[in-house]
């Protein structure tokens, strides 16, 4: 305890940049996931689909609010990008 007292001057930077680089990488695999999870939502419906399992309206739907959410993803990580 006391030594880390006594490094915290010095080590507390470097802990804090490591601290940010783990929410950021933890923040991108988020990202991916959620991707990653409407992807597969989306392979879901159009194989439901495939197999009579869903109507034509049913399927339409789904797959617009899928696509939607892909899109809005897409757009959320340009802006974080610009920023």
């Amino acid at each position: 305890m006391l030594l880390k007292l006594l490094f915290a001057p010095v080590l507390g930077p470097i802990e804090g940049v490591a601290w940010i680089a783990d929410k950021i990488l933890d923040q991108s695999e988020i990202t991916t996931n959620d991707r990653d999870a409407l992807q597969k939502q989306l392979l879901a419906v159009q194989l439901a689909f495939d197999m009579g399992e869903l109507s034509e309206e049913a399927f339409t739907e789904q797959e617009t609010e899928i696509l939607e959410a892909l899109q809005k993803l897409e757009e959320d990580e340009e802006d974080y990008e610009e920023n």
